[in-house]
């Protein structure tokens, strides 16, 4: 009896495993589930845990041993998707940035989108300048520690709290005066709120960079936002696609491609190189899944996509979940008391680590210290107030794509949108792929600014999540023209040699299938196997016409014509 309790004890362990799921406040959520469990469960259960109804707009991410990041498919077995060894750790994410995050419908999901986005700005995702910088830190200030109170409130206390990749004293006072005087007597809903208006109406909100190559070899970051496609370059912006003016996303190997119609139907194709084969398949589907969810009127709508125009060529993909649409009717319904929130507090978490892990501008030499100053203060993430315009150029070569913003349409001509004075320029030590050419490079150059890199905190923070360099000194490097970023269309020789392999593998896998059917053909007609489904299609009416309509005059004349080949060949011997 021992033995086969222990046995089954040891069986019933083999079908479960651990399994680690760090939260949005840093906190763990362990759990053991079934092997054969899909992701949708384990979704569910990190929802149920956090008494979370809008969960349409999360994921649960994990990283490979490659260190390629991946979002968990909730179709899909997870022991399946994982490459390593249980137990397993996993990241839950803000997958869909809601389009309007402050007026989700209840506070627990605005909550869990504003540590996102504080993450997004310490992780130098999210870009602003320097005055709209300071109001957003004001806002996580008063949100987590109450209203400024003299005794509890030293001078300098903002410096507890690292709310960018790099900032200076005197953002530090800005932060310290607004927190002060503008934000006194505001709830931490208000301000977490009032952080989300102010996050929503920047450039690059939502943006999830993917490392990529353009195809002058340029370092460019591709994302996907809530209203479309954008490439950042250098300081700017270079492309921003709306998504119903995409039209069909593709890659092949490490190639990744974005087909979009202009205006009077001018249709361009941007072509960017991603690191690996692994990390152009990621970026390809995390554009589909964006491009159904915000896109699409409804989920019945969505299809199954595939990388290739060939059936039998290329990987094939399809969304599952609602759209953006149905989430928001399907909130608007939602009606039960609002879930209790325990919210961080005065605890700096490790996605807003302490000043400590990074060092200050005090830290740099004064002559350094100014221009960094420069750099951060005046020209940290400047973003020019007016819309501007994303020059995109056309396979013809017509006029320039001129996109409107989400405030006002755009008068400045051929500008590219500028987000700031310094490169966009995530860290290559924990990237979501691994770009191994200029990682050097980039690690050289924040160690000569004072910025080494925490490798370890980053890891601990969110495994795989891209941070954004510490240079203080940008020297107005940017990509000539604006838009020299994957713009031009495949060449004609490319082109060609596609097409010709195309057709090669669809004569090869033709004349595979006929070779299949003329052998089952023999099989049927000239074996003597008894095997009862080819008995039961001897039997047909249908079979038995055709082999003797068909079938065997067909075979007379090729026995008649064979005796004739083999008649000349004798002749000629002789």
């Amino acid at each position: 009896m021992l033995s086969r309790f222990m046995s089954g004890s040891i069986r019933n362990l083999e079908r479960e495993y651990s399994c680690t799921v760090r939260l949005l406040d840093d906190t763990e959520y362990t759990c053991t589930i079934q092997r054969d469990a899909k992701g949708q469960y384990l979704i569910d259960l990190i929802c149920h845990h956090l008494n979370l109804l809008e969960k349409d707009y999360f994921g649960i991410r994990y990283v490979d041993p490659d260190k390629q990041r991946h979002w968990l498919e909730v179709t899909k077995s997870i022991a399946k998707q994982m490459k390593s060894q249980p137990p397993f750790t996993m990241c839950l994410r803000v997958k869909f940035y809601p389009p309007d995050p402050a007026s989700l419908k209840e506070e627990i999901t605005r909550y869990l989108v504003f540590l996102q986005i504080k993450r997004d700005l310490y992780h130098g995702r999210l870009l602003c300048k320097t005055s709209d910088a300071a109001m957003l830190a004001a806002h996580i200030l008063q949100a987590e520690i109450g209203n400024y109170d003299p005794g509890k409130h030293p001078e300098g206390y903002s410096s507890k709290f690292q709310f960018f990749p790099r900032h200076s004293e005197k953002l530090e006072r800005r932060i310290s005066d607004l927190h002060k005087t503008e934000l006194i007597g505001q709830k931490p809903e208000t301000s977490e709120r009032n952080f989300l208006q102010k996050a929503q109406m920047l450039e690059t909100y939502g943006v999830d960079p993917h490392p990529c190559k353009d195809v002058s070899g340029n370092p460019a970051f591709l994302s996907f936002t809530p209203f479309g496609f954008v490439v950042l370059q250098g300081n700017k912006r270079v492309h921003f696609l709306k998504w119903n003016e995409v039209t069909k996303l593709k890659f092949e190997g490490k190639t990744f491609h974005v087909y979009a119609n202009q205006k009077e139907d001018k249709q361009i194709i941007l072509t960017y190189f991603a690191p690996t084969p692994e990390a152009c398949k990621h970026l390809w589907k995390c554009g589909v899944e964006n491009q159904a969810f915000y896109k699409l009127d409804k989920s019945s709508q969505v299809r199954t996509v595939s990388s290739s125009n060939l059936f039998f060529k290329g990987s094939r993909f399809r969304y599952s979940g609602r759209v953006a649409k149905e989430v928001m009717e399907q909130s608007a319904k939602i009606k039960r008391e609002p879930p209790e929130i325990h919210r961080a507090g005065l605890v700096p978490s490790r996605s807003c680590p302490s000043i400590t892990h990074g060092p200050r501008l005090t830290s740099v030499p004064r002559t350094r210290r100014r221009a960094v100053h420069i750099s951060i203060m005046e020209g940290l993430e400047s973003l020019r107030d007016s819309a501007h315009s994303t020059p995109v150029r056309s396979v013809s070569h017509g006029d320039c794509f001129m996109p409107r913003s989400r405030s006002q349409a755009t008068d400045g001509g051929d500008r590219t949108a500028v987000i700031s004075d310094e490169a966009y320029s995530p860290s290559d030590s924990v990237l979501p792929t691994p770009v191994a050419e200029h990682s050097m490079d980039l690690a050289v150059s924040r160690q000569v600014n004072g910025a080494p890199c925490s490798i370890e905190e980053e890891k601990e923070s969110e495994a795989g999540t891209p941070m954004r360099g510490e240079g203080g000194d940008f020297d107005g490097r940017c990509v000539q023209d604006g838009a020299a970023g994957g713009d031009t269309a495949l060449s004609e020789v490319e082109q060609v040699n596609k097409f010709v392999l195309s057709v090669l593998r669809l004569l090869l896998v033709t004349i595979g299938l006929l070779f299949v059917l003329l052998l089952l053909l023999i099989i049927l007609t000239e074996s003597d196997l008894d095997i009862a489904f080819l008995r039961d299609i001897r039997q047909t009416p249908e079979f038995e016409q055709f082999h003797y309509e068909y079938f065997c005059p067909l075979r007379r004349w090729f026995a008649c014509k064979l005796r004739w080949v083999g008649g000349l060949l004798i002749k000629e011997e002789e």
